[in-house]
This record gives structure tokens, C-alpha cells and sequence, in this order.
């Protein structure tokens, strides 16, 4: 009579060729469907006529129907059955209630659940231990956790189950501090946890507390449970998710019975912790063992081929996938990710087209990403467009991927298509998109997007930061620091890094430098590496080469970058012979070079006359490193040629050079030949220099200085008239100084400062002592035709010496000073700065637009070599 029913019904919902396929074949000439598909429903109908054939049914009868409904997702036909049941007027037991109660909690039905809680109350059940149990259970899963502890608070009688499902909801729900405090009084109360309850604290205490998962740990071997399988297995996951490799690996080692989940667990942990190569072996030790592979086992190890990039390994666990059936569309997405990583987009591009139909945003979102990866950019920005003609949406994933392709695609275009499908205030998308207007130089904008943010985390925090450093706006930087602790967020390495950077910039002050490596201290990520080299740029930048050496032999681990502001740093000092030994000392390491590690070398012999030295090593970077010399490198050696006036020689290079010379080569030359009075050449480069970037005031400075400099007033007066046709304006020269946290800038003849008079009244002071000790103004380097005394007057009021002088006035006696230059620092001044650290005793630190000057007791890092 059910079937009969359930056919009609079945019949009338248009599902009747289905049930007819899974009629007994007497009853039909052939099925119409196979498989697993085909099984439940068989089951299903079989259940049915079992059922049907009980001449008197009792309760027992329907429960276990129900039961069996329950048990098979079966969820619909669970709730008729039910209702069945209360129109046959059979009275229901606490099998029955908790039965229907795992069908509520399954379907996620708040409202149906609190329903049969409601009839549970009126049918007097409420108190019974296994229906309370699956009341808590069912609220737990419909994310109504007070509800559910609420019930377990009325329960009168409350076993291990009813503890485990109140401990198993509160970790379901990210609660997992609650459920150690639960358990303790759990405890308390005495009762004694069983191998899911244990297995259920530990998975709490995998996200929140490894000290308590040890603890429990010790529980487990007290009451016998550790050779319980599925125990063990949260073992392993709680050690492997805290980055406890050797104690997951000595629970692993002493499972009597390992099963799939147990190898899985191990190997999943692995890659989790970056121990791939251990993971591969472990793999091949499953392998050996004859262990069954599962899904779960195959979407780690594709993970695995990501990681390694080793496209043999890749290929053959492609095969393994296919023969074992398990190309599902996770494992395949991975598998074409891992190809992609591997460099073998073809491949992945195969993969992705035999999923014709079968592609999603997840898909689609893997094949840009790998296409950006291996620099095919064009055909990313293609796939992106594709994606949105088949009628694929982006998601936040691929907006963030697609991003990194600019300026290809325009961040903006991507930005209108994220306002249009509400993703501009995800926090992903605006990262991405802040970070690639940051790279095209539009910070503005990139701080308008931040602001959208609705909740910004570290990486959004981190991305502006990155941003201030990158266009030098240390005061911004610092200010978004703290707005971002005012935001009660802990900063990170890179966050730390960004506004280290910042820092290291010539109109950053160098206390607040100072202050965040205090901080980093104090969040104890001074050994991070990317903050360390970070330091040991800044410092270096900052004037400090004695403290970013000391940070540098601190570094329990040093990346290029360290060595590469190390050799950068003594260098800019003038410390030509340490830059040359820690560039040995990194040699001697077997570390692979870059091409910036050998402009920090030749800059170093430049800086120091090395000029046999700079060629060995150029010669070197070719040959032995196989490096391509860039413009860079070789206006590098155009500098160290033109500091030793071999100028002959510097043609030769241009002229040698693989590709035309650029404006900064010329510029170099132009400087040289100003120093060493080659007028002739000089003008070549000049001209040169200004076909190339004719809005660059240098070419035309530096050529009327040279004209100015041998007494050629009017082709002075020409080059100048030309660069007024031409609009270009002279960069000024500024000095400034920092005295308590506080720059002072200065202009030549500056008297806009508020201590002008003092300042003045110090250089005057300062004259008369500078004369008694000898010295005699080098008018030279006044390039104007005016009156001699007119030109020591100018010579005295320099930007540069206006600093000293406040400095001297507002710092105690023996303080140094830290003066920055825009430009460089006259022969004149030079001279001068020599003298006051002898009169003031004082050691004077300055930064020019070529390097740092460190002037102490009459004479100069330099020695007079710049």
C-alpha cells in the first residue's frame, strides 16, 4: 500500500521513469539508468517494499524506516514518513524525535527544527538524554548555538554524548576558546570523555591552543585511547596545523593501524609547512604500504605538483588521477594550475579546454593566473575577456589575479567592472586594485580606494604603506602607521618593511627610523628578513652605516637584498675596501649575484679610484656570472672612468656599448667634464644630453658652468637664453637638517628662517675663525660675473653651510650633525666643512645627490675623492 502510494506520488512529481528503472527487471525489459546514482533510489524502493510486506507494523517498524530515511539523505521522504506516522496515530518515541532532529539539522531548517522542539516539549521528551542530545546537535548545526546551549543548560541528565555534541558545535562555529573551558568543567563534573570527544577538543585546540592540545594529548595515552585511529588523526592535525613537524611525525610513526586519512593528514601537513620533499617521500611510502588512494589523497598531492613545480612528478600523478577516476573538477583545476607552475601552459590549456561546459569563475580564475605567471600577459588579459563572453562571472579571486596584468588592462576599466558587480569594497579587490594604481605612480587614487575599503586587513594596511615608500612620502607613511595602531591592528614583517622603506627616504626623519626598530623589537620581528634588510637599507640611506653593519652580522639569515644594501651602503660612504670584502664574503658563500649586487661593486671602486678593480669586475659579472650589463652598469663604469679624468677611455665604452647610450650615461660624462675643464667634450655631451631629455635643466647648467668656469660669458649667456626659450627651469638647491624630530630646509641667501639672525650671526662667527686658520675662499666655484667680494659673500651663504650653522646653534656641543643635499656638495663648501668639524669639534655627516660625506676632525670619508 506505501509504494503503491509512493509510486503515484512519484509518478505525479515526474520522476516516473526513474523509479521505473529501479523496479525489479520482472517488472521491466531493461533499466534505464547504472550506477551511483541509480543506488540510493534503489535502496530506497527496496526499503519500501520491505516494508510493505510487514502485515501489523509497529513503531519499531516505522522507526527503522525512518532511521534508514535519515541515514541516507533521504530527507524529504524522511519528513512524509513522519507525517505518516501521525496520521496512522502511532505514537512516537525518542528514536523517532531524534531520528527526525538529524533530518532538521541536516537541511539547515531553522524553522522546521523549532517546530519538532516545540512538539518534543509538548510530547514530555524534552528531558530525555538522546533527544536533548540531538536538540543540542541540531542547533549547533543550524548555527543557533545559544539555542543549542540553552538546551543543554535544561537537560537534567547530560552523558558524553550530549558533551561531545554541545564541544563538536561550538568548534563547527569557531569557538573553539569556549570549547577548552567546556571541557575542563566537563571534567569537573565527571564525566569521562570518549575517542570523539578527545578527537573534538583536539581539532579546537588545533586553531587556538597547542599548549591545551597537549595537555589532551596526555589524557588520550591515560585512558588508552592512542591506538584509536581517528584520535591519532586529530593528533597529527592539531601538531602539523601549530608547525610541530617532529611531534605529528612521532604520533605517525607509532599508529598501530594507519588509514587514508591518517597518510593524508601527514603529507597535507607537510606542504602545509613547506616541507615538500617530505611530503613526495611520504607519498611514496603510502604507495608502498598498498594504502587505497582517495580523492582527499589526490587533491593534496596536486597540491603538492604546484609546490615542487617538478613536471615529471606532475604527469605521472595526471595518469594516476585518470586511471583512478578521481578527475573531479577540484583535482582537475589543480592538476592545471600545477602544469601551469611547472611552465607548460599548453598543457594547462589543454586540460582547461576539455572542461568545454564544465568551466566556472574557479577555472577560469586558474588559467589567467597562469598565463600572468609565465609572462604571457596578452593572452591572461584574452581569457579574461573570453570569461566574460561565455557569461562567467569574476568573483573577487580573479578581479585581485587580473589586476596584476596592468598597465596591459587598465586598473581603472577593472575598477568600473567592480563597482558595477559590487566587489570595489571587498578587501582582496581593493588591495589588488590600490596596489596596481600604486605601480603607475597614481597614489592619490590608490588612497581613495583604500578608504573604500570596508574592512581592511594587513595586506590593505601593508599594500598603502608600500605605496608612501614607494613615491618617499615618509610622512604620510608614518601617519597611515598609526592610524593603523589606532585601528588596533598588529602589524606584520611586511607591514614593518613598508613603512621601514619609507623611512629610508633623504626628507624622512631619522628618529622615527629609530622608533620602528624599537617597535620591531618590541613585536619580536627583528629577525624577520624582510625587515631586517630593511633596516640595513634605511640605516645605510640614513647616514648610519656603523648600525646597518650591525643589524647586517645581527641577521640570523640574510636574503640578496641584505648583502646588496650592505655592498650599496659602504659604497655611498666611500668605504670602498669593506664594500669589496662583504662582496667576497657573499662570493665565498656560493650566493647567486644579481646585477645590482655588481652596481653596488663598481660604485664601490668608482667611489675610492679602484679603477683596475671596477674593470675585473665588470669583466667578471659578463664571463664568469653570465650577466647582461644594463644602461645602468655601464654608466657605472662611465663614472668610475670620468672620476679618474680618464674621459678617453669613457668615450671608448659609450661608443662600444651594445645599445645607444642614455641620458644618464651622458649626464655622467657631462659631470666629468666639468670637473676636469674638457670643454670640448663636455659639449658634446651637453648637447647629446639635451636631444635626449631637452626639460632637463642638468645639460644646460652644467654646460653653462663649464662656459662660466673658462671665462665664456656670452656662450654662457646663450645656453641659458636658450633654456628660458625652451621653459626649463633650474632645480634649486636645498639643503635641510633634522633637530628633534623636527627638518629645517634652506635655500641659498635663505633668510626666511625663523632664527635667520642667529644663523647669520654664526657664519660670521664662523668666517673669522675659518680665516684665522687659513683659509682662503675658491671663488671658482662661484660661476656668476660679479665682483670678487661678491662671490665669497655668495660662497659663505650656500644652503649647505646655513644648516651647519643652525645645527651648531640648537644642538649641544659634540652632537654630530646630519646635513642632506639635494645637489652636490661645492669644492668650496667642502673645504669649509672640513675646517668647522675642527673649530666646533664635531663630526658633520652629509648626504649629497652622489654620496655621503662624513667629515670629522679635519678630514673627510672621501678624502677628497667625489
Amino acid at each position: 500500500m506505501i509504494v503503491r502510494r509512493y509510486l503515484m506520488k512519484e509518478i505525479q512529481m515526474g520522476r516516473t521513469l526513474k523509479i521505473l528503472s529501479h523496479l525489479p527487471i520482472s517488472l521491466h525489459p531493461r533499466p534505464l539508468f547504472h550506477g551511483a546514482s541509480a543506488t540510493a533510489l534503489d535502496q530506497e524502493i527496496q526499503a519500501l517494499i520491505q516494508f510493505d510486506k510487514i502485515p501489523q507494523r509497529d513503531l519499531y517498524d516505522w522507526n527503522n524506516l525512518l532511521f534508514h530515511y535519515s541515514r541516507n539523505n533521504l530527507y524529504r521522504e524522511a519528513l512524509n514518513l513522519f507525517l505518516e506516522i501521525r496520521r496512522s496515530h502511532v505514537p512516537v518515541d525518542a528514536f523517532t524525535l531524534s531520528s527526525l532532529l538529524k533530518v532538521c539539522s541536516c537541511l539547515s531548517d531553522q524553522m522546521l527544527g523549532k517546530q519538532i522542539h516545540s512538539f518534543c516539549i509538548k510530547s514530555g521528551f524534552e528531558a530525555d538524554v538522546s533527544v536533548g542530545t540531538s536538540l543540542v546537535d541540531m542547533y549547533m548545526k543550524i548555527n543557533a548555538v545559544e539555542d543549542g546551549k540553552e538546551v543543554f543548560d535544561r537537560m537534567p541528565e547530560r552523558n558524553v554524548v550530549s558533551w561531545t555534541s554541545l564541544l563538536a558545535g561550538y568548534t563547527l562555529n569557531g569557538m573553539g576558546d569556549l570549547v577548552l573551558k567546556l571541557f575542563l568543567q566537563m571534567k569537573v563534573e565527571g564525566v569521562k570523555p570518549n575517542p570523539f570527544t578527545l578527537a573534538t577538543v583536539l581539532s579546537a585546540s588545533a586553531a587556538h591552543s597547542v599548549v591545551e592540545g597537549i595537555r589532551v594529548h596526555g589524557q588520550v595515552i591515560k585512558l588508552g585511547f592512542e591506538s584509536t585511529t581517528f584520535v591519532c588523526n586529530s593528533l597529527v592535525n592539531m601538531y602539523l596545523k601549530s608547525g610541530l613537524i617532529g611531534d605529528a611525525t612521532a604520533v605517525f610513526a607509532g599508529m598501530e593501524n594507519k588509514d587514508a586519512v591518517s597518510w593524508n593528514s601527514m603529507i597535507a601537513g607537510f606542504v602545509l609547512n613547506g616541507f615538500e620533499m617530505e611530503a613526495l617521500e611520504l607519498f611514496y611510502q603510502m604507495r608502498l604500504a598498498g594504502v587505497k588512494l582517495t580523492q582527499s589523497v589526490f587533491a593534496t598531492v596536486t597540491k603538492l605538483c604546484s609546490n615542487l613545480k617538478e613536471l615529471p612528478f606532475t604527469k605521472q600523478v595526471h595518469c594516476q588521477v585518470l586511471r583512478n577516476g578521481f578527475e573531479f573538477d577540484n583535482i582537475r583545476t589543480t592538476i592545471m594550475v600545477a602544469y601551469a607552475k611547472c611552465g607548460e601552459m599548453d598543457d594547462a590549456s589543454v586540460l582547461f579546454s576539455m572542461m568545454d561546459g564544465l568551466q566556472n569563475v574557479v577555472t577560469w580564475t586558474a588559467i589567467i593566473s597562469g598565463y600572468l605567471q609565465n609572462g604571457r600577459i596578452d593572452e591572461a588579459v584574452d581569457q579574461f575577456c573570453e570569461m566574460s563572453r561565455e557569461g562567467v562571472r569574476p568573483n573577487h579571486f580573479t578581479y585581485s589575479t587580473i589586476l596584476t596584468a596592468s598597465p596591459t588592462i587598465s586598473p581603472f576599466q577593472i575598477h568600473a567592472q567592480t563597482i558595477k558587480t559590487n566587489y570595489e569594497n571587498s578587501s582582496s579587490v581593493g588591495t589588488a586594485l590600490l596596489d596596481a594604481l600604486i605601480k603607475i605612480g597614481k597614489t592619490q587614487e590608490a588612497g581613495i580606494i583604500f578608504e573604500q575599503i570596508d574592512e581592511k586587513d594587513i595586506v590593505a594596511w601593508s599594500a598603502m604603506l608600500a605605496g608612501y615608500a614607494q613615491v618617499g612620502d615618509s610622512e604620510g607613511a608614518i601617519k597611515l602607521f598609526c592610524e593603523m595602531h589606532k585601528e588596533g591592528l598588529w602589524p606584520n614583517e611586511f607591514t614593518f618593511s613598508s613603512v621601514i622603506n619609507a623611512c629610508a627616504c633623504p626628507t624622512a626623519a631619522v628618529e622615527q627610523g629609530k622608533q620602528l626598530h624599537g617597535s620591531l623589537i618590541k613585536f619580536g620581528l627583528e629577525n624577520a628578513i624582510c625587515v631586517s634588510s630593511a633596516l640595513v637599507t634605511m640605516y645605510a640611506k640614513r647616514g648610519s652605516i656603523e648600525s646597518a653593519h650591525e643589524v647586517f652580522r645581527n641577521q640570523e639569515k640574510r636574503d640578496l637584498v641584505a648583502w646588496n644594501s650592505m655592498i650599496s651602503g659602504y659604497a655611498q660612504h666611500g668605504c670602498g675596501k669593506k664594500a669589496l670584502e662583504i662582496f667576497e664574503e657573499m662570493e665565498s658563500q656560493d650566493l647567486e649575484l644579481d646585477g645590482i649586487t655588481f652596481i653596488g661593486v663598481i660604485l664601490a671602486c668608482t667611489h675610492v679610484g679602484l679603477v683596475d678593480e671596477g674593470d675585473k669586475y665588470f669583466a667578471s659579472m659578463i664571463k664568469d656570472h653570465h650577466i647582461n650589463p644594463t644602461m645602468e652598469h655601464y654608466a657605472c663604469m662611465v663614472d668610475l672612468y670620468s672620476r679618474a679624468g680618464k674621459l678617453n677611455e669613457a668615450m671608448d665604452l659609450i661608443r662600444e656599448m651594445p645599445f645607444p647610450a642614455g641620458a644618464t650615461v651622458w649626464r655622467t660624462l657631462l659631470g666629468a667634464c666639468r670637473v676636469y675643464h674638457n670643454l670640448e667634450l663636455g659639449k658634446l655631451a651637453a648637447e647629446t644630453l639635451m636631444s635626449l631629455e631637452p626639460q632637463d635643466s642638468a645639460a644646460y647648467v652644467l654646460l653653462s658652468n663649464m662656459y662660466a668656469a673658462a671665462g665664456k660669458w656670452e656662450e654662457r649667456a646663450q645656453v641659458r637664453k636658450l633654456m628660458d626659450e625652451r621653459k626649463v627651469k633650474k632645480e634649486a638647491g636645498y639643503s635641510w637638517i633634522e633637530v628633534k624630530n623636527q627638518i629645517h630646509s634652506f635655500l641659498a641667501s635663505d633668510h626666511s628662517h625663523p632664527l635667520s639672525h642667529r644663523i647669520y650671526a654664526k657664519l660670521e662667527e664662523l668666517n673669522a675663525q675659518l680665516r684665522d686658520a687659513g683659509y682662503c675662499p675658491d671663488t671658482n666655484f662661484v660661476l656668476h660675473d660679479v665682483e670678487e667680494e661678491h662671490k665669497e659673500t655668495i660662497l659663505s651663504q650656500h644652503s649647505e653651510r646655513l644648516a651647519i650653522a643652525l645645527g651648531l646653534i640648537i644642538t649641544l656641543p659634540g652632537v654630530p650633525l646630519q646635513i642632506v643635499k639635494n645637489l652636490r656638495v661645492c669644492g668650496d663648501c667642502h673645504t669649509v666643512i672640513k675646517l668647522i668639524s675642527v673649530i666646533e669639534g664635531r663630526e658633520i655627516i652629509v648626504r649629497d645627490s652622489n654620496r655621503f660625506h662624513h667629515f670629522k676632525g679635519g678630514h673627510c670619508s672621501c678624502r677628497d675623492y667625489w
